[in-house]
């Protein structure tokens, strides 16, 4: 691994080079800007963009607008500070590709390691256990829907048949098979996407863009972080851009500024074709799901058709790449080796979130809202900040380079150590009844 200088301002500007072996030359094949854009974009997109409205009804488009955006720099902070310790770490150990849990095994010990791999199993399995529940609940409606019926069937037969549905596809198909069967599905996700902003911005209701209640903002802090999570890519686009601090900071941004771009959108028209007298709360209680009434076309069938395959959708990409994280942390664990086409493997995967979604069909935003206080909170917030904390403590007594990508020095570090402590203790303090 050798750093590229520039001459003029001898500032780093890559690290490594990638390099492939084709025949008996060696060929350069830098990462593009556009490719990691797309790839931060991707991961982001996701299923958690279904919580959005029923967690921001409660305070309304404006509030909600503001917490969306001050989310998404506090994500953005984040990325930027898994990146400097993905640098700092490719420069100790010499090479590049580490993964997340091992840059923090090296950085922080084997307990720090042990916490965030706890972190991202619970992250992992609460996502799959709200996927399978709210896609079964839409498999099922539609089903229903489709055979002139109404709530006939058992939730358990909608949550079983998504999962053994889509589990299934994943086990017996091949990679390349369900690869392009994703990329359909997110083709129909962005289709149905625009068709929803174009039919709902006529359904729009002045009365919901004036209302405002900013005591609800902080119920949707923890909802959003899963919407706007996409940390665990950080490594790979380090990797792909060849450690180029420049083009990591552009891609970071601009990658995260599309996903966030479509969830204002998303929220306002959502909010804004719902009346605010409908609000409820959230945190314990029942909630009030505006896409639910949209579903049902509470503001016109074809509205209601648009959302629902949107939804349904929008779960399937996020389940397919949930799955493959669960395969490759388990397949790491017991059987590097071994295929990860494993019956008892997937069944370990599959059943805990089927069981769950199958005992509480209602589960989705309570399993959203947890893995965003716990899991995210730590993975994304006091992780991070404390591996920099301690990177640059090491680098200033060894008088190494340093090449900090986030301003403000510990105070940006305690900041985002501070908000995710918050966010927890918000939490356990709901759980206790205090």
């Amino acid at each position: 691994m050798k750093a590229v200088l520039n001459s003029d301002t001898l500032e780093v500007t890559r690290l490594f080079s990638n390099l492939e072996l084709y025949g008996n030359k060696l060929n350069h094949q830098p990462g593009s800007v556009l490719g990691s854009t797309a790839l931060i974009a991707g991961t982001t997109v996701g299923a958690g963009i279904l919580a959005l409205p029923a967690v921001t009804l409660p305070s309304g488009v404006v509030p909600s607008t503001v917490l969306l955006i001050a989310v998404w720099l506090y994500t953005l902070v984040s990325s930027l500070l898994i990146a400097e310790m993905t640098l700092n770490t490719m420069r100790l150990v010499g090479r590049p590709s580490l993964g997340l849990l091992l840059m923090i095994e090296k950085t922080l010990g084997k307990l720090g390691a042990r916490i965030a791999g706890a972190a991202y199993l619970f992250l992992h399995y609460a996502l799959l256990v709200a996927y399978v529940a709210q896609g079964g609940e839409i498999l099922l409606s539609a089903v229903e829907k489709m055979l002139g019926v109404q709530s006939v069937l058992p939730a358990l037969v909608g949550t079983t048949a998504f999962t053994l549905l889509f589990g299934g596809i994943m086990y017996l198909g091949r990679e390349k098979f369900v690869e392009k069967l994703n990329n359909a599905f997110v083709a129909i996700v962005l289709a149905s996407f625009l068709g929803l902003l174009l039919l709902g911005a006529t359904q729009l209701k002045t009365s919901s863009f004036l209302f405002q209640n900013w005591s609800a903002v902080p119920a949707a802090v923890s909802v959003m972080f899963v919407a706007l999570f996409y940390s665990n890519v950080v490594p790979t686009v380090v990797t792909q851009l060849e450690g180029d601090a420049r083009k990591i900071r552009q891609s970071l941004f601009i990658g995260s500024a599309i996903p966030l771009i479509m969830f204002l959108a998303w929220n306002a028209v959502i909010l804004g074709s719902i009346s605010p007298d409908m609000v409820s709360t959230f945190g314990g209680k029942t909630v009030f799901d505006p896409l639910q009434i949209l579903r049902n076309g509470g503001a016109g069938e074809w509205l209601g058709v648009l959302v629902s395959i949107f939804s349904e959708f929008a779960i399937v990409t996020s389940f397919i790449g949930f799955m493959y994280g669960l395969l490759d942390f388990f397949k790491d664990i017991f059987a590097p080796n071994e295929t990860s086409k494993s019956l008892p493997l997937y069944s370990l995967i599959l059943f805990p979130p089927m069981s769950l979604g199958t005992l509480n069909p209602s589960i989705f935003l309570i399993a959203l809202d947890y893995a965003g206080t716990f899991s995210i909170s730590v993975l994304s917030g006091i992780i991070p900040a404390l591996m920099i904390w301690k990177q640059r403590q090491e680098q200033q007594q060894s008088m190494s380079m340093s090449q900090p990508l986030v301003p403000g020095g510990k105070v940006t570090l305690i900041v985002m150590i501070g908000v995710a402590l918050f966010v927890m203790g918000k939490q356990v303090v709901l759980i206790l009844g205090i």
